[in-house]
């Protein structure tokens, strides 16, 4: 029988630790900086090593890293790639496994480095001009294949005189005749086009393989023979206008004669190379110009005949194909009700799913993805999520359980108390669909208090939230929020029908469905209809503004980069040429009122919300100028408004995180102004 001193130990023991977790300070903007999560896991073919990136934010420079780290699939001898402090990532495994080839950026720039796994030391092998991208790894393990910029040339119009020496003279204009000229997180784009080069994997001078004005991009494949690399473009006449369509190219090393396997309009694209080299896996589908269409596999032969489409009885997009090592069945990835699963399929379209819980790498909001690796045993390297902490790495061997090999982020939020996640289901008043959503509560949450709801829109719309770990969401519940994320009508991982629901509708009956699910949760004791909050970013901001333009039941609103009006967003965006007919019929000018009737600004008259208006001020997807006829209406109005322009950030306004944070704290601070 234990003495009474060990059992009062034992007591006051247990009184500490209850205490200890009962003091657990909730998540705050400052552990923003501490986050750390893991992307892009691969695995090596024997399946004893895992390579990953490891990512997290740098508090002096205001950025989001990425370092290299190895470990042993068993979880044992983990460690750093490289001692190297610079941003390290797209390793990818020498066919035997005894080498690794990664980007790192360095004093240099971006270059291709090679790392030996038995003697641990590394060699960089390039000096290129422009970053590379894509690498792969010839058969035999004698050459790297990869993508770069050549630069181009734009039109000149005049040389105009020369300056005298030492004039301050303003900088030449800049002339552009492409379609496609900039883009959202990077602005103009230098003039070029992307090409695949060859370098030996000891060193040399990379050697071009590619012509044309095409781009090339992503990783090549090369058949066994290392004779050719197969690989997605589009290389077709007026491919800059036809730029949904991608075909599957076959290019000869030697000759440098290009094929083309695939012919159809549409995206053909992902191609994988069986492992006797006579088939080829790849993605795609016909453009029927939806909103929404499911990505399907298909299978042909190396010449490009014998094409079929594999029936996966799933009604879900499938991507990252890979071979087994048997060349019978094929890996995938795909995403059923916001979350991310890894299954096996054979050849005629049996599949298993074998890995669930796949994500956790969108460290923002809590979007579907991650990423997987295999290795020839069929032993599967993932990105584990949950809603309590953002991508850890995993593994899984084929029948077994999941071996979680990294705590990256558990020294941060074991410490914090966070909002507890429910999922909820709830029915559609327009045709009775099931729809799904999830609340995060606050941390001290108990039932019989009384809490805000705040509605958090998805952007997209062609996209999906769930179950996973968000920074912004616990931000939220921690200022003492109830914070719901529903996948409306639109939302992807539910099936083409459902996602193409918004097809010449948009926005439509997905304000129902979110509403829907607002209504489902007033009928809790704990949330009251004087007590509505509601925000969003890109589709998002412009389901929020579109909700306070259809009633006034919310205290205040929070718009983030929003379109406001779709005729002048379609023409001034980045991707200003991908509106017409899958978004909406004809161009702006040939249907003017379909593009005005879908357009929130065309609400502003009803909105009596008092509304935050957010935009990076680099936003180049849905411009400065969007948010500002909202801002500038509601002003008119004399309605209660404020715009916040977040210097220098682009579409992903969270980016940088100080950003996040900023971004979050105004959000919270205007609810704040209006919460009882």
């Amino acid at each position: 029988m234990p003495s009474p001193k060990l059992i009062i130990l034992f007591l006051l023991l247990c009184g500490s630790l209850l205490l200890s977790a009962q003091d657990k300070p909730p998540f705050t903007s400052m552990d923003v900086f501490d986050l750390e999560w893991v992307t892009a896991p691969a695995i090596s073919p024997n399946g004893d090593w895992v390579v990953y990136q490891r990512r997290g934010m740098d508090i002096m420079k205001d950025r989001r890293t990425s370092r290299l780290w190895l470990i042993k699939a068993d979880g044992t001898e983990h460690r750093k790639l490289t001692s190297n402090d610079v941003n390290e990532s797209a390793a990818v495994w020498s066919p035997d496994g005894t080498r690794l080839a990664f980007v790192s950026s360095g004093e240099h720039g971006s270059e291709i480095y090679v790392y030996w796994l038995a003697a641990g030391t590394m060699a960089r092998l390039t000096q290129l001009e422009r970053s590379p991208s894509g690498l792969s790894w010839s058969p035999d393990g004698k050459h790297l294949a990869f993508s770069m910029l050549v630069p181009g040339q734009e039109l000149k119009l005049v040389s105009g005189p020369r300056a005298p020496q030492g004039a301050e003279w303003a900088a030449a204009p800049r002339i552009t005749t492409r379609v496609k000229h900039e883009a959202d997180g990077s602005g103009y784009m230098e003039p070029g086009f992307a090409h695949y080069f060859v370098i030996p994997a000891d060193g040399g001078s990379p050697r071009r393989v590619t012509s044309g004005n095409y781009h090339h991009r992503g990783a090549p494949q090369w058949t066994p023979d290392g004779q050719h690399l197969v690989f997605s473009a589009n290389r077709i006449d007026d491919w800059e206008y036809r730029f949904r369509n991608s075909e599957v190219y076959r290019l000869h090393l030697a000759t440098g004669e290009i094929t083309a396997l695939t012919e159809r309009d549409g995206p053909d694209r992902s191609p994988a190379v069986s492992p006797d080299g006579k088939q080829i896996l790849y993605l795609g589908y016909p453009d029927k110009m939806q909103t929404y269409q499911i990505t399907r596999v298909y299978l042909m032969n190396l010449d490009g005949s014998g094409k079929r489409e594999i029936p996966l009885t799933l009604d879900r997009s499938v991507s990252d194909l890979n071979w087994s090592a048997d060349g019978r069945g094929f890996y995938f990835q795909y995403d059923n009700e916001g979350s991310s699963l890894v299954a096996h399929a054979t050849l005629e379209g049996k599949h298993t799913d074998l890995v669930e819980n796949v994500g956790g790498t969108s460290v923002a909001r809590p979007y579907s993805g991650g990423s997987y690796s295999v290795s020839n045993g069929g032993k599967v390297a993932y990105t584990l999520t949950s809603p309590y902490h953002p991508a850890e790495l995993a593994v899984q061997t084929r029948g077994g359980q999941p071996q979680r090999l990294t705590h990256v982020s558990q020294s941060l939020l074991d410490y914090r108390k966070l909002g507890q996640l429910e999922e909820i289901w709830y029915t559609s008043s327009v045709d009775g669909r099931k729809i799904q959503g999830w609340v995060v509560y606050p941390p001290d949450f108990t039932e019989g208090d009384s809490y805000p709801l705040l509605v958090e829109n998805h952007g997209g719309p062609i996209s999906s939230y769930g179950p996973h770990f968000s920074p912004e969401v616990q931000l939220y519940a921690s200022a003492g929020y109830a914070v719901f994320y529903p996948n409306p009508r639109g939302s992807t991982s539910y099936g083409e029908e459902f996602g193409n629901l918004l097809y010449h509708n948009y926005p439509g009956e997905d304000y129902n469905d979110v509403m829907d699910g607002v209504d489902e949760l007033l009928k809790r004791a704990y949330f009251s209809e004087d007590s509505l909050f509601v925000t969003g970013g890109s589709a998002g901001g412009i389901m929020t503004a579109w909700m306070i333009g259809k009633n006034n039941r919310f205290r205040s609103a929070a718009v983030i980069k929003p379109v406001m009006n779709w005729i002048s967003k379609t023409l001034v965006a980045d991707n200003y040429y991908g509106y017409a007919y899958s978004r909406y019929p004809g161009q702006p000018w040939e249907n003017p009122m379909d593009y005005w009737k879908f357009s929130p600004i065309s609400l502003v008259a009803n909105v009596e919300t008092p509304t935050l208006v957010m935009v990076g001020s680099a936003d180049l997807r849905t411009p400065l100028s969007e948010a500002k006829q909202l801002y500038h209406a509601l002003k008119l109005r004399k309605i209660e408004t404020a715009l916040v322009e977040v210097p220098g950030a682009y579409h992903f306004i969270a980016n940088r995180p100080s950003q996040l944070i900023t971004k979050i704290n105004h959000i919270v601070a205007w609810f704040n102004r209006y919460r009882k």
